[in-house]
C-alpha cells in the first residue's frame, strides 16, 4: 500500500487529536502542539489509514524517515496493528531504509513483541525518557521530599510580591523578551546555539498560535515585569504536557514558583503532567529528578529486523 502522508498543519488538529486524546499514550511526542510547532525541523507528516493514525518524520539531518507507533481507533485488534506496521515498513523500505520507530514505550514494545516476536531491535534512549509527575504532587508540594521546594517558594515570597496570570496575546511580547534574554544567557557554543535556535523558533510559533494549538500558559509578574512563564497542551485525556518553562534566574526561586503555580492552575482532569525529556543535560536531569517523577517513561528506538538472506544452493 502506498500511504499518502501530508504535512501536519494547524488545520489537522481535529483529525490527529481524535486519535491521540482518547488514547492512553502519555509520551510527549503525541502532543499535537509539539508535532505542529516542531514540524519545521522534522517535516512531520501524518496519514489516517483504515482507522489508524500514522506519523512520519525526518531524522539524521533529514536523510531518512522515522515513524511513531501507530494509534488505532477503539476496537482495532493485534492483527490490525500488525497490518499497520506492515504499511510503515513498506513505506520505509521504499525510501531505502529498514523501518525505524522512535519513542517506543514499554507498553508499545509489549504490543510489538506480541505482533512481531523477535521482529525488532530495541535501543533504549535514556536522554529522551519522559519525566511524568502526578499533577497534585507538583501543585501542592506536600510531604518531606518536597520540603526544599517549599523552602524556595517561601523565600521567593518573602523577597517579592508577585502575581500569576494566564498567558494572553497582550503579554506574549513580554514572554518573548524574557526568552530572548534567556537565550542570550544560555548560548555558549555553536552546537548549543543551533539547538536553542530551534527551540526558540518552535516556542515563538507556539505562542503566536496559542489558541489554535489549544495551549494553556501562565506567567509570573513582579513589579510589572514578566520574570517566568510556562506553557503546554494536552497529550491525552489524563496527561498534560509542559512544553516550555523559562525564568529569569536572577530572581531566585522563580523556576520553582512557576512550576508550582502552573500545575496548580491546570484542570483537575489531568492526573499526570509530562515535563518531557532531559536531553542528557546534567543540570536538567538533576532538576527533573528532584521533583520525584511518578513515572520515568522509557522510550526506545525500534528497528525492524530484515529477513535473513539464505545462500542459493
Amino acid at each position: 500500500m502506498q500511504i499518502s502522508f501530508k504535512p501536519i498543519t494547524l488545520a489537522d488538529k481535529a483529525a490527529i487529536t481524535a486519535f491521540t486524546l482518547p488514547s492512553d499514550y502519555k509520551n510527549c511526542d503525541f502532543s499535537f502542539a509539539n508535532m505542529c510547532s516542531w514540524r519545521f525541523l522534522y517535516d512531520s507528516c501524518y496519514a489516517v489509514v483504515d482507522g489508524f493514525l500514522l506519523i512520519r518524520f525526518l531524522i539524521e539531518d533529514k536523510s531518512r524517515f522515522a515513524y511513531m507507533m501507530p494509534i488505532g481507533l477503539p476496537g482495532k485488534t493485534a492483527a490490525d496493528l500488525a497490518e499497520a506496521i506492515r504499511w510503515l515498513e513498506e513505506d520505509s523500505l521504499a525510501n531505502g531504509h529498514p523501518l525505524c520507530m522512535l519513542g517506543i514505550t514499554p507498553e508499545n514494545r509489549a504490543l510489538l513483541e506480541a505482533t512481531h516476536p523477535d521482529g525488532f531491535f530495541y535501543i533504549p534512549e535514556r536522554d529522551y525518557f519522559d519525566y511524568i509527575y502526578l499533577r497534585e504532587d507538583l501543585a501542592t508540594l506536600k510531604g518531606k521530599k518536597y520540603q526544599p521546594k517549599r523552602n524556595h517558594i517561601n523565600n521567593f515570597k518573602k523577597r517579592y510580591t508577585y502575581e500569576y496570570l494566564p498567558i494572553t496575546p497582550e503579554i506574549v511580547p513580554q514572554c518573548l523578551e524574557l526568552e530572548r534574554q534567556w537565550f542570550k544567557a544560555n548560548n555558549e557554543s555553536a552546537e548549543e546555539e543551533e539547538e536553542l535556535s530551534d527551540e526558540r523558533r518552535s516556542l515563538t510559533y507556539a505562542l503566536h498560535h496559542a489558541e489554535e494549538l489549544d495551549l494553556t500558559g501562565g506567567a509570573i509578574r513582579v513589579e510589572g515585569k514578566i520574570i517566568a512563564f510556562s506553557f503546554g497542551a494536552p497529550i491525552n485525556h489524563d496527561t498534560f504536557g509542559v512544553h516550555v518553562e523559562k525564568a529569569d534566574v536572577s530572581y531566585e526561586g522563580a523556576y520553582t514558583v512557576i512550576n508550582q503555580e502552573f500545575a496548580a492552575h491546570l484542570p483537575e482532569q489531568y492526573i499526570y503532567v509530562n515535563r518531557e525529556e532531559d536531553l542528557g543535560i546534567p543540570g536538567l536531569r538533576q532538576a527533573k529528578l528532584s521533583y520525584q517523577p511518578a513515572i520515568l517513561l522509557e522510550k526506545s528506538a525500534a528497528i525492524k529486523k530484515l529477513p535473513e538472506l539464505t545462500p542459493e544452493s
